[in-house]
């Protein structure tokens, strides 16, 4: 498998980076299984794979486009459940973001130009 240009985002990775935005301007934390029912709801299917999921978030805090912290213990405790890796937007991540969407999507050839191979 080819390796994507260095500095592009996937589109789970675009739309990572929105669901996050969106749930910071919210004021709500993010956190794996979440994010996992937001992308679900979105596309109409069922959950998006742990592993596809937590690589995309690693890549992401890797690149510092998400910032990541541990959920207080004291509020999972009172909830009974464990403890949440939270995660939100950076700054470096909302304008890649930006740029994500600025950046014009590569279009398919046509099918009407394609031509069929002369033996």
């Amino acid at each position: 498998m080819p390796r994507r240009k260095a500095g592009t985002l996937l589109p789970l990775e675009v739309r990572i980076l929105e669901i996050a935005r969106k749930a910071q301007s919210d004021g709500n934390p993010m956190y794996g299984f979440a994010l996992a029912s937001a992308l679900s709801d979105d596309a109409g299917k069922s959950l998006t794979s742990h592993g596809t999921l937590y690589k995309a978030l690693g890549r992401l805090a890797d690149a510092g486009l998400l910032e990541t912290e541990w959920e207080d213990p004291e509020i999972a405790e009172a909830e009974g459940r464990p403890r949440r890796h939270l995660y939100r937007i950076s700054l470096r991540g909302s304008a890649a973001l930006i740029e994500a969407r600025t950046v014009p999507a590569v279009s398919a050839r046509p099918l009407s130009t394609l031509r069929p191979v002369q033996p």
